[in-house]
């Protein structure tokens, strides 16, 4: 007399068919002689399963701003419905209007699966894309969002430049005018290790990043007019003067480019920037690891040793009367009897004794040291 029912819980895809109710009543109308005459009926309901889809990818590939984007939803019953959005700095979002697309549908089993691709142009200047793969699976009320953020790289105080590298012109700045507190995003960062300001004869190693941008950035480092070398970090081998390094970041939403100074510092820089010197310096540690106090006893004993030797040097060569550096001795003077005349009044010349004779003399009077 009552109502019944069954419960189906949880619900599986092996649960989908044809379900009956049957109702049997015995009557004999009150006659208690006759046998009871059954009396049935029955309801029918056709039990359908739907499946929300288990789970949404979303892939891209670029080529300059151009963008091929492709949504895939996997097993749903029935497919489930794709459709594109668009969402503006500001929080708005809209569709996509008038897109070229194609879409796919596969059978896994008893379940679907769905495919959409589209292709998509950047607009010029925009900075930040949010595109939005919408899945909606009407039978299960279910809604699913898919988000792809195209992020540009970013610089702080830029101005626009021509650089003879590149044929267009790019957003250029330094990295002495980023401060690094504003909120925009992507910004492109450049640490230093060991620093921006380091000893003359340094390696130092360049890093770029950019939290924030995507898809990520190719970035190409260079100086002066050398070859781009490509990569995030740029390593520099014995840095002998102050030079500014350049690094590109560029994605398909924008490209910037950033100054890098990296200095010598000048209290090591200064013993060492000599115009006349020939070829480059190399700095070789001889001190073993002395301090400046050793070093200057060291100077301070040779130059006394020094001095011992010569005292002792110049004593034995003046004991034993000898001269190291004796004056030239003058060439005898000799006189010429024939020119100069003989007077009376003159004393008479001892002409028997030579000039070598009279030296000889001399110096034997002479009392010796």
């Amino acid at each position: 007399r009552d109502n019944t029912s069954l419960e189906i819980y949880p619900t599986q895809l092996s649960d989908e068919g044809e379900y009956k109710c049957r109702i049997v009543v015995w009557d004999n109308t009150g006659n208690s002689t006759e046998p009871s005459v059954p009396i049935s009926k029955e309801a029918r309901m056709m039990l359908k399963v739907n499946v929300p889809p288990e789970k949404v990818e979303i892939t891209h590939l670029t080529s300059g701003r151009n963008l091929s984007l492709r949504c895939k939803s996997e097993g749903a019953k029935p497919p489930a419905d794709i459709l594109w959005t668009k969402t503006s700095p500001d929080g708005v979002e809209t569709e996509i209007p008038d897109l070229a697309k194609t879409r796919e549908i596969e059978p896994a089993g008893e379940l679907y699966d769905t495919a959409e691709q589209i292709f998509y142009q950047l607009e010029e200047n925009e900075m930040i894309a949010k595109i939005s793969c919408v899945v909606r699976h009407h039978n299960t009320n279910t809604t699913i969002y898919k988000n792809i953020t195209f992020v540009s790289p970013a610089i702080q105080n830029a101005l626009k430049v021509t650089i003879q590298r590149f044929a267009e012109p790019v957003l250029y700045s330094s990295i002495e005018n980023q401060d690094g507190r504003d909120n925009k995003a992507g910004l492109v960062k450049i640490s230093a290790d060991p620093g921006f300001k380091v000893p003359y004869n340094t390696s130092v190693t360049l890093k770029a990043a950019a939290p924030g941008v995507f898809p990520e950035p190719r970035y190409l480092w260079w100086v002066g007019d050398q070859t781009g070398i490509a990569g995030r970090e740029l390593h520099i081998d014995n840095l002998e003067e102050d030079k500014s390094y350049y690094v590109l970041a560029e994605n398909p939403l924008g490209r910037v480019v950033l100054e890098v100074p990296v200095h010598i510092t000048t209290s090591d820089y200064s013993q060492w920037n000599d115009s006349s010197r020939d070829g480059d310096v190399i700095v070789d540690d001889t001190t073993g690891g002395l301090d400046t106090g050793a070093i200057i006893g060291i100077v301070i004993g040779a130059l006394i040793a020094v001095f011992f030797i010569g005292f002792a040097v110049w004593y034995w060569t003046i004991r034993d009367g000898t001269h190291v550096f004796s004056p030239k001795k003058e060439k005898p003077h000799t006189i010429d009897e024939e020119t100069i005349p003989f007077r009376s009044t003159d004393k008479p010349l001892l002409r028997t004794i030579s000039t070598q004779t009279l030296e000889g003399r001399r110096s034997r009077r002479e009392p010796s040291i």
